[in-house]
């Protein structure tokens, strides 16, 4: 995520001052997300304590200090809304139609996070299901849109290239988005203890990589091959 963030702000001077702006979002993005890791990382630390007596096996201990997963979800809070932002914006759709967008899928990001966050700090399974199923909902609205209501825009992209970049960009946000629900049902299907709790954090490590870095990357060879094709119409003759 840090180096994403690097990457990101490193490349301003590359693009048009009109594609600057959004990775610049995305850099803020990566930060917000690499500030959270951290916590997350802290969090780890201090909850268990990792030992070994007399040169045998490690062991796990609690320290009575809890793991606290809500700095997950205070990162996808800020970061989700921002990154479907981000791909509605680079889709330069009609004024109109991107400030309704942006409203409709920020709302329905947040609530959807906002109704997962509940049942994951729940053991009792059928409380799980019951959040998840409520998350659901405002999710497979943002999936629909992304699947069908941008898939006009995607092929009036300036060049190609472009296009392409754009329909990745669609497909990978749908298949993020879609790892959450099975990472968040784990514990749910009869998973308990670490196992389930080590497939559950790697799940969501893998999943945010995919959303944000590996995302940012193919938003930036959009604005890349977009701000090169403003600077080669700028050289043609009146």
């Amino acid at each position: 995520m840090g180096s994403a963030t690097i990457f990101f702000w490193l490349q301003l001077p590359n693009v048009t001052k009109s594609n600057g702006l959004t990775l610049t979002i995305f850099g803020i993005i990566t930060l917000i997300a690499t500030y959270n890791y951290i916590r997350i990382f802290n969090s780890w630390s201090e909850a268990f304590t990792v030992a070994s007596k007399g040169g045998g096996d490690y062991a796990v201990q609690l320290t009575g200090a809890p793991f606290n997963d809500g700095h997950r979800y205070q990162d996808w809070l800020l970061t989700v809304p921002l990154l479907l932002i981000e791909m509605i914006l680079v889709m330069k759709l009609p004024q109109q139609e991107t400030v309704s967008l942006i409203w409709k899928l920020s709302l329905a990001s947040a609530l959807r996070v906002a109704l997962g966050y509940p049942g994951e700090i729940q053991d009792d399974l059928s409380v799980r299901w019951f959040w998840w199923c409520l998350a659901m909902i405002p999710f497979s609205y943002v999936v629909f849109t992304l699947a069908a209501g941008l898939a006009e825009a995607t092929s009036k992209q300036p060049s190609p290239a472009a296009a392409s970049l754009a329909s990745a960009v669609r497909y990978l946000t749908m298949l993020s988005w879609c790892t959450y629900p099975f990472v968040y049902m784990v514990k749910s299907v009869g998973l308990a203890g670490p196992a389930a709790t080590m497939y559950e954090q790697v799940g969501y490590v893998l999943a945010d990589v995919l959303a944000m870095p590996v995302f940012g990357v193919l938003i930036w060879g959009i604005v890349a091959e977009k701000s090169a094709v403003e600077g080669s119409g700028k050289l043609l003759p009146n």
